[in-house]
């Protein structure tokens, strides 16, 4: 793979692409399907008896973020009022224990 190659695979994540992908992206169905959620459990749980941490803090962290996306999406995120908007400042709380979830599991947690 040349240089070129790289950029043109870099150019695939511009702002305007990532953006215009996650408003296509029906994130509701994603997180109501059972098939997510099985496959999330059942990862989740094999990770949790095998002990690995790494696998597990990932499932965790993208079945959360994905929920939490929906959440957000769901409600609405408008900024006409101000910044004080509830739906935000709850993405931001999840998004924070979401990340410090995920540095406790991978870094602080000795078993």
């Amino acid at each position: 793979m040349n240089l070129d190659g790289i950029w043109e695979l870099l150019q695939n994540f511009e702002t305007t692409k990532v953006v215009g992908y996650l408003q296509e992206a029906d994130l509701q169905k994603l997180i109501k399907s059972p098939y997510f959620l099985g496959s999330a459990a059942t990862l989740a749980i094999v990770a949790l008896v095998m002990k690995w941490r790494l696998l597990l803090t990932v499932v965790m962290f993208v079945t959360g973020f994905v929920y939490l996306l929906t959440y957000t999406i769901e409600q609405g995120t408008s900024l006409e009022g101000g910044i004080t908007n509830d739906t935000l400042a709850v993405f931001i709380g999840g998004g924070a224990v979401l990340v410090f979830l995920a540095i406790y599991l991978l870094f602080i947690r000795n078993d």
